[in-house]
């Protein structure tokens, strides 16, 4: 079985269209609820972030607030970021349906490989259209994991029948996950991470149309 396993953020989606304005909302929430009263931080660094597992995220956003602050910052923005997501706020990178189509019609099966919540990566496939085409969603909040090469690790201990796994992201997780589980990688210079971040990668993407032509 072929099998092309993607990030999320930065890969298939254009993030910042929900995760800046529902960024912004969590922190004004955040003050209100008298859980945070210093500044927002601007919205490059939280995409800075992106590619991180969640607690990662919150200690370099909030590095002097407590472990409850953090949980709570997270159900906040979920919330926030789901609302913005069932309205239609979500951008995907162009041709990103034409590409899974093709690869699809090619023999992949289609996974997504997040350090994102659960929730999250299931409302955003969900809402995306085109949810037929994913065989399944791993999500380090669906399976509690810290990094995504111990994510990669269990689906494909999952899907044993995999033969040509490919791993695309475009944050150095993603390729460290792939070399970690001895796969071939694309990086997306398309995304969040740039060359000097992804120089470890097998192969190069800069729009995301070019990955169906880089997967044999």
């Amino acid at each position: 079985m072929k099998a092309a396993m993607f990030d999320m953020d930065g890969t298939l989606l254009h993030t910042e269209h929900v995760a800046i304005p529902a960024f912004n909302a969590t922190f004004e929430e955040m003050k209100k609820q008298g859980l945070y009263n210093g500044p927002t931080p601007p919205g490059e660094m939280l995409l800075a972030q992106l590619g991180k597992t969640l607690d990662k995220i919150w200690e370099a956003l909030l590095p002097d607030t407590s472990v409850e602050v953090h949980l709570k910052a997270d159900q906040i923005m979920l919330a926030k970021e789901i609302e913005l997501i069932s309205q239609g706020k979500s951008v995907f990178y162009p041709r990103v349906l034409e590409t899974l189509t093709e690869l699809n019609k090619r023999g992949y099966e289609i996974f997504v490989v997040s350090n994102g919540l659960e929730e999250y990566i299931d409302a955003i496939v969900h809402y995306s259209g085109f949810s037929e085409l994913f065989t399944d969603l791993y999500s380090a909040g669906r399976f509690n994991t810290k990094t995504k090469t111990e994510l990669l690790a269990k689906l494909l201990a999952d899907y044993p029948n995999i033969t040509e796994p490919y791993m695309i992201g475009d944050r150095h997780s993603d390729i460290e996950a792939g070399k970690g589980n001895n796969i071939p990688t694309i990086g997306c210079l398309f995304g969040y991470g740039d060359l000097e971040e992804l120089k470890d990668a097998d192969y190069f993407a800069n729009s995301f149309s070019e990955i169906a032509k880089l997967l044999p």
